[in-house]
């Protein structure tokens, strides 16, 4: 009989899955969007900070959490474990980059939008669904990745 997972493991999971994620790439591809929006925004209409920063938190995320899985046989035996769990469960795996996200989009919103705290967190949480659901459509297209990665197909 299969054991089920708490929220606790599947946390603890999905960050051991992220720990090989390509870190350092994510965040110059994510600066450097960032940065490029906002100087094309500023030749656009002066400049919009919070919507280049909410794209480059965007890439950001996108690339560590799909980095992260998209070579499941590299790592310890944790990190490939982990990997391979979470393209068992592309939907439960998307769900802590997509809070991640959610989490960093907050303050852009509610500081440097102005947004009241409601509306801070409605974009956040909106940015973070957006997260959610390409995390977990790339990770169900790599799911056949888990199966031939490990010696015997586990």
């Amino acid at each position: 009989m299969k054991e089920e997972l708490t929220r606790s493991d599947e946390m603890s999971i999905a960050g051991a899955a992220l720990r090989g994620a390509p870190w350092k790439t994510a965040a110059v591809v994510g600066g450097a969007t960032a940065t490029t929006g906002f100087v094309l925004s500023v030749f656009a209409d002066g400049g919009d900070l919070p919507w280049a920063m909410a794209i480059g938190i965007g890439l950001f995320s996108l690339i560590a959490a799909i980095g992260s899985i998209s070579r499941p046989a590299v790592g310890d035996r944790v990190t490939r474990e982990a990997r391979l769990w979470a393209l068992r469960h592309p939907w439960r795996f998307a769900l802590y980059p997509a809070l991640g996200s959610a989490i960093l989009l907050y303050p852009v919103q509610l500081v440097l939008d102005r947004e009241g705290v409601f509306g801070a967190a409605l974009d956040a949480l909106q940015g973070g669904l957006a997260i959610y659901l390409i995390t977990a459509f790339v990770a169900m297209t790599l799911k056949g990745r888990g199966q031939t990665s490990l010696p015997g197909g586990r």
